[in-house]
């Protein structure tokens, strides 16, 4: 792996407290000599909490804020080596729900972070989470990053826009950026509300005990991949300067139906019930058959491949609940 950054000791994660930024502040803590600045809006509106950092809330600086606070992150930014803005509405429902508050924080959020960087943090890399779902209905059996954007919900728009953002600022500006598309994460800390991901939605049902609940037969697929592959990912795309300007799928080649994937979160938790609902309308409109993403550009360019299998993955997900 390329070094760009050579023992960087300050490190800032924006939207610490959700799924994806809580467990990446555990595994930036795992570095030595680091100091670890975590924000978050805690806005209830994303059912955000400063519970999913309380076992590491004495290890790092916490400040409750929002990313379209400009002081803030002029405050936030100033100094920092690495930034990652996990900062985001995830909710494809919410997204047309409130088009305008997805559009401020996944859009113009992003705007003004780069912005700041560019006048108050220069030499810091930016890494910014994005999703696979910016691609839209695929066409063709594999989707890279050569397949065309036809988003279908605000949300993937939105996100897709912001990608764009992150290029220009390294084209005329020359920001260190990165982009990573993820899709279908799962692990500790994550919500169980359907509208911010099935998969976890799947696993909060199981670890109550109650039956976990598919829209229509479970046919249609998806690539899956534990949390802590993402973490890992997000951390060694921080220190390759190979992978600056650009965005990349990093997907793991797990390829599970959602039927299989409920069976095996049952499993997992034991004597857990798999029922079948109709589909809601909208989710039917928005959703996609077929999906199997390729991180083919991301591991020419690194040495990363995920580690955990689903089994693996879920297994550990249980574990950690349960602490």
């Amino acid at each position: 792996m390329e070094n760009s950054l050579k023992n960087p000791k300050k490190v800032l994660i924006l939207g610490a407290a959700g799924f994806l930024g809580s467990n990446l502040v555990r595994r930036v803590l795992q570095e030595e000599n680091i100091a670890v600045t975590a924000v978050d809006s805690l806005d209830p509106k994303l059912l955000s909490t400063k519970d999913t950092l309380a076992d590491v809330m004495d290890k790092i600086t916490f400040i409750e804020g929002d990313i379209l606070d400009r002081k803030l992150l002029q405050e936030v930014v100033t100094g920092q080596d690495i930034i990652f803005n996990c900062a985001a509405q995830t909710s494809h429902t919410l997204s047309f729900k409130d088009p305008v508050f997805d559009t401020e924080v996944n859009c113009i959020g992003n705007i003004k972070l780069l912005e700041t960087v560019r006048d108050h943090a220069k030499d810091a890399v930016v890494v910014y989470p994005s999703s696979s779902t910016v691609v839209g209905k695929a066409v063709g059996d594999v989707i890279d990053e050569n397949h065309g954007e036809r988003p279908l919900d605000i949300y993937s728009t939105n996100k897709g826009v912001a990608e764009k953002y992150y290029r220009v600022f390294n084209t005329v500006y020359d920001i260190k950026t990165v982009v990573l598309r993820f899709a279908n994460l799962y692990g500790p800390y994550g919500k169980k509300d359907p509208a911010f991901g099935f998969v976890n939605y799947f696993i909060g049902l199981a670890a109550d005990n109650e039956p976990i609940k598919i829209f229509g037969d479970g046919h249609q697929t998806r690539n899956v991949m534990f949390v802590d592959d993402a973490t890992e990912i997000l951390w060694q795309a921080a220190h390759s300067s190979k992978l600056f300007g650009e965005s990349y799928f990093a997907t793991h080649t797990d390829h599970h139906s959602v039927k299989e994937i409920a069976e095996a979160i049952a499993e997992t938790f034991g004597q857990i019930k798999v029922e079948f609902e109709p589909w809601p309308d909208l989710r039917k409109r928005i959703e996609i058959e077929k999906v199997l993403f390729s991180s083919d550009k991301l591991r020419g360019l690194i040495d990363w491949q995920p580690k955990y299998s689903l089994a693996e993955g879920l297994k550990l997900t249980k574990e950690r609940i349960k602490k």
